[in-house]
């Protein structure tokens, strides 16, 4: 395990100078507020946090860090899921969230330059206005930054349509480990030009730099979408039923999928859901379609619905006003904070082509029976893309926590035989490095930890994250 430098009231007195009083935090009290995200109950402050304004600033905190082999753990908003922006090693606790300016919005190139700590949904409500669009949109989308999105490579509902955030990125403005600021690509659609350090960043988990700015592209504003919630008497099919969509022709611009459990969660949890639910209702898909043409969207809407009918799919609910469409999509988003909220849980994010959808389902419930423990499971079912919530309920805490390991990395096993891997947006970072060698042989780690070594030869870049 590699040793790094303690923070001392001289390091503590050189940050000071340099970012000012109103940005040094090392009481305890403060420490912790930074110690933590949405991961579990984990809580890891750091030894000093600092809220740098500008990429000098971070480049300046970086240079020392350096010199003085003092780990640096980036910290965003704190949404993550995989324990990203927690301080394993103490060090530095680097938040971005000072870095908070919509730099430029280019209506004649459909581009937008903002900084690190902007929110998700302020730069989409900026390019709206516009009459132009991000779509990339986390559940998190209110509260989660660019930079977090960034580093994780977060998708969301809409990535089935529209990509998750690579897809979005033109060029990155990254500090170095070592304090020296570049730029990663151009601010062109096209570029072919070396290799791509642009998305070599994105995904890269804070393990490697730290992003400073970036430009985003932006299309034409779509102007209307028709939500339909669809019930299955069977999750099984309402799962085989969402690779028959596309195989219609039909790419929906979202494609949920909730499971009988997922929906009795969130109606426990927010009874200002008004939204009824058979006795014999198993799944649900929540169906987006989106467009310009109004006949066009209810065609394919049409569509849809024949194609439900071969698999046991009830009353369709076509939600066409602003009112439906927030209940509905109100009850997905907030799955994942009704069971946080009510249970002790582990969530794991695999993803797998979307036709093994129903596969996957299936082996995580064998596995669930196996191990003794129940799963919530929903997800982003349009593009294979399952979260499983593995409740404690009633398992002790021996088998919590020395044996769940085992049934989590069947799963992961699973998911891996099923052409899939181990997340599809909320990252490896803390709490899943301990199954890379499931989705990597040893030359393929050994290539991601010489990328690692080639930015980052002292490792003070986030350590502790991707890798054992």
């Amino acid at each position: 395990m590699k040793t790094f430098t303690k923070i001392s009231s001289e390091h503590k007195e050189y940050f000071i100078q340099l970012l000012g009083e109103e940005n040094v935090f090392f009481k305890p009290e403060q420490l912790n507020e930074f110690g933590h995200d949405e991961t579990e109950d984990f809580v890891f402050p750091p030894e000093v946090a600092l809220t740098p304004r500008n990429t000098e600033q971070v480049s300046k905190v970086m240079t020392y860090c350096f010199k003085n082999h003092i780990p640096v753990t980036p910290i965003g908003s704190q949404t993550g899921l995989s324990g990203g922006a927690l301080s394993l090693h103490g060090g530095v606790g680097l938040s971005m969230k000072k870095m908070n300016k919509i730099i430029q919005l280019d209506e004649q190139n459909l581009q937008i330059t903002v900084e690190p700590g902007v929110i998700t949904e302020e730069i989409q409500n900026a390019a709206i206005e516009k009459g132009l669009f991000y779509a990339p949109d986390p559940s998190s989308k209110g509260s989660c930054s660019i930079g977090g999105n960034l580093a994780e490579n977060a998708g969301g509902p809409r990535a089935v349509k529209y990509g998750v955030t690579k897809d979005w990125v033109l060029n990155l403005e990254v500090v170095l480990p070592n304090g020296e600021i570049i730029w990663t690509g151009a601010n062109t659609l096209k570029n072919s030009t070396g290799y791509n350090l642009t998305q070599l960043m994105v995904g890269s988990e804070g393990t490697i730099g730290i992003i400073t700015k970036a430009v985003l592209k932006l299309i034409p504003y779509v102007p209307n979408n028709v939500s339909l919630l669809a019930p299955f008497k069977s999750a099984k099919k309402a799962c085989e039923a969402v690779s028959a969509i596309f195989r219609a022709g039909i790419t929906p611009s979202a494609l949920e999928f909730m499971e009988r459990d997922a929906l009795d969660w969130i109606m426990n949890f927010d009874e200002s859901i008004n939204i009824k639910i058979e006795d014999d209702t198993k799944a649900h898909l929540l169906i987006e379609i989106d467009g310009s043409n109004l006949d066009l969207i209810y065609q394919e809407c049409e569509k849809v619905g024949e194609v439900l009918t071969k698999y046991d799919c009830g009353e369709i609910l076509f939600a066409d006003n602003e009112a439906q469409k927030e209940e509905i999509w109100r009850m997905r988003r907030r799955i994942g904070e009704a069971v946080k909220s009510n249970s002790i849980y582990k969530e794991e994010d695999t993803v797998v082509p979307r036709y093994e959808l129903p596969k996957l389902l299936e082996g995580v419930k064998s596995i669930g029976d196996k191990f003794g423990f129940k799963s919530v499971c929903y997800g982003h079912a349009g593009d294979g893309n399952l979260h499983i919530n593995i409740i404690k309920g009633e398992l002790t805490d021996k088998q919590w926590n020395e044996e769940l390991h085992l049934a989590i990395r069947e799963i992961f096993e699973l998911t891996v035989s099923l052409g899939g891997t181990l997340s599809g947006e909320h990252g490896i970072g803390y709490v899943q490095k301990g199954y890379m060698d499931i989705a990597f042989n040893k030359v393929e780690l050994g290539l991601l930890k010489s990328i690692k070594n080639v930015f980052d030869p002292t490792g003070i870049m986030n350590p502790g994250k991707l890798f054992v």
